[in-house]
């Protein structure tokens, strides 16, 4: 799942029409992996491969107080060794510079309207401001945010009352994702979207 997304008009190649962008964080960049440059990725997109293709631009957005100034990076190659993904850049000449690179966000720009290749998987943006129903039918709020967790990502429902509830976005607790109708179906018990009889 795309992170941080971030909605922008871009003007097409003819500069009349506006197309509608947006931006994800796709990873960070961690420890530099050898002394030509190449760094480990800490990927932040379910498809790495399709965001770290040779040439894609990308957006770097350097920590505080980071010694970097780079503002894009341009990918050369990448490969996984293991589980980890080692990503080349063109502006990453050396060590040094990957050193120096610690801790960079990367961003990519989207069309709004694209989707994961994966039918099951969806982008940020996509889910929040969704309408949360349970199986029944009954509203039990708004999806306001994503968290994403180390096992898993959280949809936060925020309910009519201004309640905040974490929903584990699986398919047992979440079985229907609908975009066409702005809605999601939450398979509620007490103590998980709608509270437990003793905190009413």
């Amino acid at each position: 799942m795309g992170r941080h997304p971030r909605v922008t008009p871009h003007p097409d190649i003819y500069g009349e029409d506006r197309v509608e962008t947006i931006e994800v964080v796709v990873g960070r960049i961690g420890k530099p992996h050898g002394v030509r440059g190449e760094v480990t990725l800490d990927v932040r997109t379910d498809e790495p491969d399709r965001r770290f293709a040779p040439g894609a631009v990308l957006r770097a957005e350097a920590p505080r107080g980071s010694a970097s100034s780079l503002t894009a990076l341009t990918v050369a190659r990448a490969r996984w060794h293991q589980t980890t993904l080692l990503v080349t850049f063109e502006e990453l000449a050396d060590r040094n510079a990957a050193e120096a690179a610690r801790g960079i966000l990367l961003h990519a720009t989207i069309p709004a309207d694209e989707t994961p290749e994966d039918p099951d998987e969806f982008y940020d943006h996509q889910l929040v401001g969704l309408a949360a129903y349970d199986v029944e039918g009954v509203l039990l709020g708004e999806v306001s945010a994503l968290v994403h967790g180390g096992a898993q990502d959280l949809l936060v429902i925020r309910t009519p009352e201004r309640r905040e509830a974490l929903v584990p976005f699986v398919k047992a607790l979440v079985p229907e994702v609908d975009l066409a109708a702005g809605r999601v179906v939450v398979a509620d018990r007490p103590g998980l979207v709608t509270p437990l009889p003793e905190d009413e």
